[in-house]
């Protein structure tokens, strides 16, 4: 075992009798890089966890097992449904009207947190070999790893945005949060304006100091670092060039009826755009009436968080765009919007990338956004539209960029990119923005990624560690958790 990665979501999930790759950026992003280096990854097995606790994958030749949790189910509402979506994620994103303060929350989420340090202090009996902790579920789960194993390697990677100090203080505890991240030796973000925001942050905690992009903490120094998470480009260039796939996106084009299509492709979440994005593409029809019968959008909505009220309203708003779109301007066949409600393995996602002129990448706010830098790789005549707020921005300087806000600036932004294009105009500056767009995913490779986390990681500290310093946000956090190794009760069907 060489690595050992800390998720809240599997990365696998069951087809038929087997098991195969899960949907998601943080499956796609990191299950090549477990393959590839071999080791353990501790998630929440939603589905029959305690029958089923330990995965071994691939199954002819396992390089990793997958060490699946059980999570009694009022728990699982109070921190994943509760404190995760409900608390940090829309604060995360900046939509504070979204944020849910309550107490119960915390408690769950307290307890989750102990159940996955417990789960990885079974099987982590090297501290040389690294523990990397992924994400807004489990921030206090590097300070547990660190008071049961005070010289480990341990890694953090938030993957969402981190927004600034001012957006952070709405949340009672704060402290308690940023003591438990600040257990590792390494924090990751995508972007340097995320490090930034981190820092700024850290500097709220009693008893930090931040010397440049390091925090002293507890007689330690965690360094905060940018780490923009790239694809496995490998993968999706010989996805790119197999012929189902190519006959797939020829057939997707036919099946648009039209001259031009566009693409979009996003979880079903209120972070995404996609209500902004259909407004958009009305008002091109509506002001640019020579695109009605040209232009066709695939939209495909990933299912989320369906059990959520604020989801399943947002699934009928638009529901009701697409109807009212499609019911005004369709003629002889053709839909403005293609509307697809489902999931699709990646592999099915490229022959939508091909077959795609322009593809609308256009969220309020996201952490970074995979789909971007897929297109950007795999299509060979398209058009990048990137929200200026999404963290792929800052990798991607080539994109055409926009305010997912400006639904007037999106349309017509929309009818002079199918206006250059009808036209051939500007051929020579489109082909080499694809050209430098695909030198920029190609160094941001996923594997080199995660090289590159793990390789700072693995760096000796610059402090050397010290007697612990029990922190001001410690106290609650102890208190809440049950009996247990950590305090937290058994981690339930792990290892």
């Amino acid at each position: 075992m060489s690595l050992v990665v800390v998720a809240n979501r599997e990365p696998l999930r069951r087809e038929g009798d087997g098991w195969v790759p899960a949907v998601g950026g943080l499956a796609t992003a990191l299950l090549p890089v477990l393959e590839r280096r071999g080791g353990a990854w501790v998630a929440w097995g939603e589905k029959d966890a305690g029958s089923l606790p330990l995965l071994h994958y691939p199954p002819a030749a396992p390089r990793f097992a997958v060490h699946r949790l059980f999570l009694p189910p009022r728990e699982v509402a109070g921190s994943y449904h509760g404190m995760a979506n409900r608390t940090l994620w829309p604060l995360a994103h900046y939509l504070l009207d979204r944020v849910e303060i309550r107490r119960d929350f915390l408690t769950a989420y307290r307890s989750t947190n102990r159940r996955f340090a417990e789960a990885v202090l079974s099987l982590w009996d090297d501290p040389h070999i690294p523990v990397w902790v992924q994400d807004y579920h489990l921030m206090l789960v590097p300070a547990l790893l660190r008071a049961a194993r005070p010289q480990g390697r341990i890694g953090f990677f938030w993957h969402i945005p981190w927004p600034p100090p001012e957006v952070w203080q709405v949340l009672p505890w704060l402290e308690e949060l940023l003591a438990g991240v600040l257990g590792a030796d390494l924090v990751g973000l995508h972007t340097a304006e995320y490090v930034d925001n981190f820092l700024a942050t850290c500097r709220l905690l009693p008893g930090a100091v931040v010397r440049g992009q390091r925090v002293l903490w507890q007689g330690r120094a965690v360094r905060v670092e940018a780490h923009p998470i790239g694809i496995d480009t490998a993968r999706f260039r010989r996805w790119a060039a197999e012929p189902r796939i190519r006959e797939r996106a020829a057939r997707l084009r036919r099946a648009a009826g039209g001259r031009f299509v566009l693409v979009g492709v996003d979880r079903l979440d209120y972070t995404k755009g996609i209500p902004e994005r259909l407004a958009a593409w009305e008002r091109l029809l509506e002001q640019h009436p020579q695109w009605r019968g040209q232009a066709t959008l695939y939209q495909i909505a990933v299912p989320s968080r369906t059990r959520l009220e604020s989801y399943r309203q947002l699934k009928r708003r638009v529901d009701e765009q697409v109807g009212r779109i499609n019911g005004a301007f369709m003629q002889d066949g053709w839909l403005p919007v293609r509307y697809l409600y489902r999931a699709f393995p990646p592999q099915e996602l490229v022959a939508f990338y091909l077959a795609a002129d322009v593809a609308l990448v256009t969220p309020l706010r996201d952490g970074m956004n995979l789909v971007a830098q897929e297109y950007a790789w795999v299509t060979e005549n398209g058009v990048l539209v990137l929200s200026n707020l999404a963290g792929a921005a800052a990798v991607l300087p080539e994109a055409l960029r926009v305010n997912p806000y400006d639904v007037d600036g999106l349309a017509e932004t929309l009818h002079g990119i199918l206006a250059s294009l009808a036209e051939g105009r500007g051929r020579r500056t489109w082909e080499a923005r694809r050209a430098a767009l695909k030198e920029r995913v190609a160094a941001l490779d996923v594997h080199g990624w995660a090289a590159r986390f793990l390789a700072s990681l693995e760096q000796a500290p610059a402090v050397p560690a010290g007697p612990p310093r029990r922190s001001a946000a410690a106290p609650g956090a102890a208190t809440a958790a049950p009996e247990g190794p950590l305090g937290g009760g058994s981690p339930g069907g792990s290892a």
